[in-house]
């Protein structure tokens, strides 16, 4: 497919059929569907596509770099065998939520986490920060946007009922504070191994395992989150 394009938008004569058959096969693998570029979902034939992009860039050079960006988070999930299930799971979760920006975190995490452990964790870290300002936005809850993470995921959470001291229940108390637990911790693991803050001579480089526990972490996180938040406009609807 993105062969076929670069082609297209270089002064080639491709077969509309093949486009169609290539858009219908990537647009149906679902486990693909937050990186599938967003030209894609609304250029349903080449000559939508020419339309598209003879008037967003002028030179070749500039569409065959912008498609060669465009398809590489897709391309690089593919390499890795695809999205994994507990992957999917968040995508879907988050792609209910009206919140671009959401959405771009978790994208980020998931395209970063073999080959920029360094960005995979700050994007992690980004997505909880985001997530947690998106329901007190809806929530109509003030908050210090230069706030930090435990204190934005603190008041996120007494907004939702989820902080251990609003439980009587241990298990329930226990559960909730290791939630705690985990967002103290992805703010203490973006400050030591993310790319968010220069490091002196000696450095400590993530490894993509590191990048990974992040991401896992941060992307269950939200969608607890996002999905608790839900449940509760949907009872009080």
């Amino acid at each position: 497919m993105q062969n076929l394009l670069i082609s297209q938008a270089t002064g080639g004569n491709e077969d509309d059929a093949e486009f169609v058959r290539l858009r219908q096969a990537l647009l149906s693998n679902t486990a693909l569907d937050s990186l599938i570029p967003q030209f894609l979902r609304t250029c349903r034939s080449l000559a939508q596509f020419w339309q598209f992009i003879k008037y967003k860039y002028k030179t070749y050079a500039e569409r065959r770099n912008y498609l060669w960006d465009e398809f590489r988070p897709v391309l690089d999930a593919l390499e890795r065998g695809g999205l994994a299930p507990s992957d999917s799971s968040v995508t879907i979760t988050l792609e209910k939520f009206d919140a671009a920006h959401v959405q771009a975190a978790w994208s980020k995490a998931l395209d970063r986490r073999a080959s920029d452990p360094e960005g995979a964790i700050t994007s992690a870290r980004t997505l909880i920060e985001s997530v947690c300002k998106h329901i007190l936005d809806e929530a109509k809850i003030s908050y210090d946007d230069a706030a930090d993470l435990p204190k934005l995921y603190k008041q996120t959470a007494e907004v939702l009922k989820l902080a251990p001291s609003q439980h009587t229940e241990q298990v329930f108390k226990q559960i909730l504070g290791g939630c705690t637990s985990v967002v103290e911790g992805l703010g203490s693991l973006r400050n030591r191994l993310s790319d968010a803050h220069g490091k002196g001579r000696v450095g400590i480089k993530p490894a993509p395992r590191h990048a990974e526990l992040a991401v896992n972490l941060s992307g269950a996180l939200a969608n607890y989150l996002l999905a608790t938040w839900e449940a509760r406009s949907e009872a009080a609807a």
